[in-house]
């Protein structure tokens, strides 16, 4: 079973990338499982057909300790498993508990005993704080995937989680599998993730180009594989998971200061 966390900044587009990937490895067969982990709650509705299902922590809220597997776990298209862990009520708590608290529950009720190939973690922007950070620190994902663009934020909270990756790379044996481009129409785009990811020693895995496939598929409630498989957008989806199953180059990043990323920020947007 691989256990891999999608990371990026927020809004990047993790959770369609993530659904979207989940559909394409579902379709080739694999049993997958969606762990959402965003207090929002949307990283599993695509491939559940819309359905905005009770999240763990609501679940225990309410129920208590006492509760089955299928109260949190959903089953969807071609298979694929989702959980939302949810967050705290507003203004109270740590959203990144949640995570935690997910994860060990999820364990103790059995369904990482399951038949899986592939456990995708959808998480929160940012690495900011140890609990969004869980994936990586506690050793339960293996493999990051860093969803990105042309833009400097996106390229900054690339460098910043591959800080957080290589700080955990000892203790929890975690290794950066690539960088996902989802485009924003930079100029020039594909060239500068792929200079950013070589930086830190990695590679651009996937281009994804921007398209309102995407949007169509959304708004129907469903990934681009399953609304409209003909698409040429669903085999970018397609092309990315046959690249991430085969994948075997994982490394310890070498992020860079903030000084040098903002070098090749300025030399690629000089360029005549």
């Amino acid at each position: 079973m691989r256990q891999i966390a999608i990371y990026g900044k927020g809004g990047i587009g993790k959770s369609t990338t993530t659904q979207n990937l989940a559909a394409a490895l579902g379709e080739m067969g694999k049993k997958v499982m969606i762990v959402g982990c965003d207090p929002k709650a949307d990283s599993t509705r695509l491939v559940l057909g819309g359905l905005a299902q009770k999240t763990v922590l609501d679940t225990l809220r309410e129920e208590g300790e006492a509760i089955e597997l299928d109260a949190v776990l959903k089953e969807g298209f071609v298979g694929i498993r989702g959980v939302e862990s949810g967050g705290p009520e507003p203004g109270v708590g740590c959203a990144g508990r949640g995570i935690i608290t997910s994860i060990d529950l999820l364990e103790r009720l059995g369904a990482y005993e399951e038949d899986l190939d592939y456990v995708l973690y959808d998480v929160l922007g940012d690495v900011v704080c140890g609990g969004f950070a869980m994936p990586i620190r506690a050793g339960r994902a293996r493999e990051i995937y860093i969803v990105c663009s042309g833009e400097m934020m996106a390229l900054y909270a690339a460098n910043n989680i591959s800080k957080c990756i290589a700080k955990y790379a000892n203790t929890g044996g975690v290794r950066l599998g690539g960088l996902i481009c989802n485009s924003r129409q930079v100029d020039g785009e594909a060239s500068l993730v792929r200079t950013v990811a070589a930086e830190i020693g990695t590679r651009m895995i996937h281009f994804v180009p921007r398209d309102n496939a995407v949007q169509r598929a959304e708004v129907n409630k469903k990934t681009v594989i399953e609304f409209s498989p003909e698409e040429a957008q669903a085999d970018e989806y397609r092309t990315l998971a046959h690249k991430i199953d085969g994948n075997d180059l994982f490394i310890t990043p070498k992020p860079m200061s903030n000084d040098r990323l903002e070098e090749i920020l300025m030399a690629h947007h000089i360029r005549p």
